[in-house]
């Protein structure tokens, strides 16, 4: 993923991949045509600016008179004006396309992202999301708005002042024509190695940026595990390399403004040299030739942009490809266009139509392996749970113990075989009309930014107050607000860093409790909190799950020993079932568990005394 997110665009213009993004500039075709027309105009006022130069000199220079200057004056100022309002009217189109093409590519990616499956989360960064919906949008828009707009201005200056001179007088034109692909020869020659390395600069200024986090953040570990030396030697190698793209970008730039400059000049000179003989060969007027080298000194900085431009263009391809990439994602898990019609989706659900659910769940001669292949993990598994039944499933670390409760769950569906709800297979319904009834507590539990209130309160958004303090009460999450200086209204901050991991699992305890759902699932939801905080929601996790299908994914067998049935995962594999005396009686991998733990715990007991 990470050498994806790197790549670079160094070949030419690519219209299959532009043509992506024309559904979504449709919308703004308006107000691209504005920014053209703004710009056509502006320009077309600008090319023929020289041109009241012209006239200035032949008028009342060459004459010694000022008689009509004040009429010139006021057309000129006129003009002045006009200009001026074109580049507004130019650049708040540019703006508006900037600023709503970023928002609706930000919308839509962010839309995209909540329709995918958890398989798609499990195996990409963050980071690169995170990038994909601000860098590369921000980078997108900005390109389109303003590098259209600049490369818009170049081609109609550049095509306006060529026509100009040739009315003016071919023979001059001639000669900054012949000089003109020599600047945009070296143009295309130096501008793309030289955004190479500008480029290159910034990446790793965002690295040196990181560093210089992490030896902040980390400065104790870093002194605990006396690794000072190595830090300093990594930021010294990034710093150093900067130095040298920086160094690279510079030459490049040294090289390439002087020369320019020199052809920009020798135009002026050879335009003056053979302007001056016309001149006074009386072939040509004074106010003509001023009018000339006015062109010859303004038509190269345009044709510079533009073929800078043209270059950002070519790579800010990158961009376009990994945010339509991103868009092309496709869910693994997706609802029916029939089973949509009749529930709805996540953003438009139709709840008048969603069943009761009871929570009866039965796995029918599943076979499941994970989208990314390897061997089977389920293979003709069959279990039925009745509503309201208590299943703990247990294993070691990594032995797979999340995969039944993922099937179960939908955010997987079986390679073969059926998973019924309430005896319908659940893909005859909704994905959302099963997850709305699911309530799930994470081993590391996520708080939104907001208040305590408000975090619980997402279980049901139309819960009142009252309902939040009593679901809180029941897990003893009312105790985490009585801690905080504003009680239900404190801020839990960024992520709920302003909180234990204790405490946010409460928090998440009452959240699920709010939401009241059939089914419940708990995460090794114990294995945060302390021993007397498990105690005060031990006896509440009783009370809730009565008469409630749940699932309980323990590492603390001590929590388990009352569920109905306990599926025992190793490699993978369901091993045993059955219940804790049961699988105790069969001196099994369970029994075997149990007594190492049992021992783990009294060793621990023995040494805390």
């Amino acid at each position: 993923m990470a050498a994806f997110d790197e790549k670079e665009y160094t070949q030419a213009f690519d219209w299959s991949i532009w043509r992506r993004l024309l559904p979504i500039l449709a919308h703004y075709r308006g107000h691209m045509a504005a920014m053209i027309a703004f710009s056509a105009a502006g320009n077309l006022i600008d090319v023929c600016l020289p041109l009241f130069q012209r006239y200035a000199i032949g008028s009342f220079i060459e004459t010694g008179t000022l008689e009509g200057l004040a009429p010139f004056a006021l057309a000129y100022g006129a003009v002045i004006v006009l200009m001026s309002l074109t580049v507004v009217g130019g650049t708040r189109q540019s703006m508006r396309i900037e600023m709503y093409l970023g928002r609706d590519l930000r919308r839509d990616l962010f839309r995209h992202l909540q329709t995918l499956s958890l398989s798609f989360y499990n195996v990409t960064p963050v980071g690169y999301l995170l990038t994909r919906v601000t860098n590369d949008t921000n980078r997108i828009a900005g390109n389109i708005a303003w590098g259209l707009m600049d490369i818009a201005d170049a081609l109609f200056y550049v095509t306006g002042s060529f026509a100009a001179m040739l009315l003016l007088n071919w023979q001059l034109a001639l000669v900054v024509i012949l000089v003109v692909p020599f600047v945009a020869a070296l143009t295309g020659y130096f501008q793309p190695r030289i955004l190479h390395w500008t480029r290159k600069v910034r990446k790793i200024n965002s690295k040196i940026t990181g560093a210089f986090n992490e030896g902040i953040t980390g400065a104790k570990t870093s002194k605990t595990l006396v690794i000072e030396d190595q830090s300093i030697r990594s930021f010294r190698e990034l710093t150093g390399e900067m130095n040298r793209s920086a160094v690279r970008a510079a030459r490049l730039n040294a090289v390439y403004i002087p020369v320019t400059l020199f052809f920009s000049t020798l135009t002026v000179a050879i335009v003056l040299l053979r302007g001056g003989w016309l001149v006074e060969e009386q072939a040509l007027e004074i106010a003509t030739l001023s009018a000339f080298i006015t062109y010859a000194m303004n038509i190269f900085e345009p044709i510079q942009n533009l073929t800078a431009n043209l270059a950002e263009f070519i790579a800010v391809q990158a961009s376009i490809e990994r945010v339509t990439g991103l868009l092309d994602e496709r869910p693994q898990v997706t609802d029916t266009p029939q089973v949509v019609e009749k529930y709805g989706d996540s953003f438009d659900p139709k709840r008048e139509n969603w069943e009761p659910l009871k929570g009866e769940i039965e796995f029918r001669d599943v076979t499941f392996r994970y989208p990314d292949g390897g061997d089977n993990v389920l293979e003709h598994f069959d279990l039925k749970i009745p509503a309201g039944t208590t299943v703990a499933i247990v294993g070691e670390t990594g032995a797979g113990k999340s995969t039944l409760v993922n099937l179960a769950c939908r955010f997987f569906e079986p390679t073969q075989g059926q998973i019924l709800i309430d005896g319908r297979d659940y893909r005859e319904r909704s994905q959302l009309w099963l997850h709305s009834n699911i309530g799930y507590v994470l081993q590391s539990p996520h708080l939104f930014s907001g208040s305590v209130r408000e975090n619980i309160r997402y279980g049901r958004l139309d819960a009142t107050d009252g309902e939040v303090e009593a679901a809180a009460r029941a897990v003893s999450a009312d105790k985490v607000a009585a801690k905080l200086e504003q009680g239900w209204d404190s801020d839990v901050g960024e992520e709920g860093d302003r909180l234990s991991t204790g405490e946010k699992q409460l928090i998440s305890f009452a959240r699920a409790v709010l939401a009241d759902p059939r089914i419940f699932v708990l995460d090794e939801a114990t294995s945060s909190i302390d021993t007397q905080t498990e105690q005060d929601i031990q006896n509440a996790i009783d009370h809730l799950l009565r008469d409630r299908t749940s699932f309980l994914i323990a590492h603390r067998l001590s929590t388990i020993r009352k569920a109905d049935m306990i599926l025992v995962v190793r490699d993978g594999k369901i091993v045993e079932r059955g219940t804790h005396q049961s699988l105790l009686r069969a001196h099994g991998y369970y029994h075997d568990l149990y007594s190492r733990q049992f021992a783990e715990e009294n060793a621990a007991k023995v040494l805390g005394a």
